[in-house]
């Protein structure tokens, strides 16, 4: 029996070792092909210090695709982070911000501000176990204690915790020798043929559960918490609206009744609030449904967002 336990004890060690030395290989490929994944620019960040941080979900990601964000600190003089991330709601962006804090400084937020982030768990709880956010995050104790406490607290499921932490997702990422690229970065050039379907599918998608009213007061006040934790480190605070295409915004539930609660949460603690969602109305300026592609993102940089990101700096 005693041959029998120090074999299996054996096995065991061989096993442990075989799956360590795994992860390793794979958490270094996870660095070298890194790119859009926010906590891995947060790692990868050589500024203490930036001007602005930019948060939200996907329509803000296309400031930084193809080198945009380098053109827009080129244009203004100011260090720019974009840390928006696709699908994910104000408890995530929370999360990354939180993280962000912790080792570095912003001076502003610019969070892009979608109502549909408001209206799920989709969007929020569920994006920290989402397979290929996990498999592109580096890495590190502390963003593993602040999953956990998220678990405890805030209702993230304890199998994202277990995917993190054993590397699950990244061992088995087939993409694993691919650059972290969201496919909007592939398309960024293109112009989109309008498609009412696509659009009707796209909303489908974006709000599973419709716009319940108990929802949306359950992510106002998460995204109320983002901003009393930007301002208690010392970060200005700005919201937008992206521009979208007429025929995406007049599909969207209950959008008004979203706008309206954004104005009342946004009025107590006088954070400016820019509505661009009606600015750029040709389809030539987007590469999907509701997407700007470079094109638009530079119309619009001109525009509006150079004039926001100078005039509203809090230094």
């Amino acid at each position: 029996m005693k041959r029998l336990g120090k074999a299996a004890l054996l096995f065991i060690a061989i096993g442990l070792a075989i799956y360590t030395g795994v992860y390793c290989t794979a958490e270094r490929l996870m660095l070298r092909t890194g790119h859009s994944n926010p906590l891995f620019k947060i790692a990868a960040a050589r500024d203490g210090t930036v001007d602005w941080v930019i948060l939200g979900a996907s329509h803000a990601m296309p400031l930084d695709f193809a080198e945009f964000n380098a053109y827009m600190q080129d244009e203004t003089g100011l260090r720019i982070l974009n840390l928006a991330a696709p699908g994910t709601g104000p408890l995530y962006n929370r999360f990354v911000l939180e993280h962000f804090l912790r080792t570095h400084r912003a001076r502003n937020v610019l969070y892009a501000v979608d109502a549909f982030a408001f209206y799920s768990r989709t969007w929020n709880e569920e994006r920290f176990a989402d397979a290929k956010l996990l498999r592109r995050t580096p890495l590190d104790p502390e963003i593993a204690g602040r999953l956990w406490d998220y678990a405890r607290h805030e209702d993230v499921d304890f199998r994202a915790v277990l995917d993190y932490v054993t590397g699950f997702s990244k061992i088995n990422n087939r993409e694993r020798f691919e650059r972290d690229i969201w496919e909007g970065e592939k398309q960024f050039d293109r112009v989109y043929p309008a498609s009412s379907t696509a659009v009707r599918k796209r909303i489908e998608y974006l709000y599973p559960q419709q716009t319940p009213a108990e929802t949306l007061t359950r992510y106002l006040g998460e995204f109320s918490s983002l901003i009393e934790l930007a301002r208690n480190n010392g970060a200005g605070v700005v919201v937008i609206k992206m521009p979208t295409p007429p025929q995406y915004r007049s599909q969207l539930p209950g959008e008004a009744a979203f706008d309206e609660a954004l104005l009342r949460l946004v009025a107590e603690p006088a954070v400016p609030l820019h509505d661009l969602s009606r600015e750029l109305s040709d389809p030539r300026f987007y590469f999907d449904t509701d997407h700007l592609n470079r094109t638009g993102l530079t119309e619009f940089f001109v525009r509006d967002l150079k004039r926001i990101l100078v005039s509203g700096m809090r230094r």
